[in-house]
């Protein structure tokens, strides 16, 4: 229980401070100071989050990640239930918070949508948001899996390379889809954002969990493959 509880409060953390950030200073590509700082928060939450949880729970805060572990061996089936449940569980905890502190506050979200993600940087093409999300999270998760496995030697910079690459893919997919590659993510603040009364991202909301979920599949494939051709050659 306690392993749920840690990626329940760390997907929270990742929503409040990701999407609070993207809410309160703006997140397009023509608002150049606020689209970097949104891609901070996301990144440097991780490796604060990785930090604080990473030896409860591994810090996955993430069901894409969650599926790249279960596909290379490293969690069992009933555990990725339990971590996608208390993923989905933080996402919309921590946009409730924010809808809170922005509607107390009375605060203007800059986002429209709790920080949800959308197609209109890609002119609303579903297929281009797909190939986006498959294709960032593929690197992202890649590096979580070569970063996390035993053959590592990274010391105590995982969760600092892990986060940095976050930001990297932010960088890139913010001003195409807001970068989800984390289904919880995308699914907490668009229910928020309809209950809200902006039924907008909801309407694609299934983009942001099938191209995560496909991009961390391939890259779990990918790299049993990778690993096993080492494994072979030695």
């Amino acid at each position: 229980m306690k392993k749920y509880i840690a990626e329940f409060i760390g997907t929270m953390t990742l929503v409040v401070l990701g999407c609070g950030t993207a809410m309160l200073v703006g997140s397009s590509a023509e608002q150049g100071t606020g689209y970097l700082l949104t891609a901070l928060a996301f990144g440097l939450t991780i490796v604060g989050m990785a930090y604080a949880v990473g030896n409860i729970s591994g810090c996955h805060i993430n069901p894409a990640v969650s599926l790249g572990v279960l596909m290379t061996g490293g969690m069992t089936a009933s555990d990725f239930v339990g971590y996608v449940v208390a993923q989905c569980l933080g996402a919309f905890a921590g946009s409730g918070l924010l809808a809170a502190i922005f509607g107390l506050g009375g605060v203007t979200d800059k986002t429209g949508g709790f920080g949800s993600n959308g197609l209109a940087g890609v002119n609303g093409s579903a297929l281009a948001g797909l190939l986006v999300e498959i294709v960032l999270t593929f690197i992202f998760v890649m590096v979580i899996l070569g970063v996390t496995s035993k053959k590592a030697n990274h010391g105590s910079f995982g969760g600092l390379i892990i986060g940095w690459t976050l930001v990297v893919v932010h960088i890139l997919g913010i001003g195409l889809t807001g970068t989800s590659v984390n289904p919880a993510r995308s699914i907490g603040p668009a229910i928020v954002a309809a209950v809200s009364g902006n039924t907008t991202p909801i309407t694609c909301v299934w983009v942001f969990i099938i191209g995560p979920l496909v991009g961390a599949a391939l890259a779990a494939l990918v790299y049993r493959y990778l690993e096993s051709e080492d494994n072979n050659t030695k």
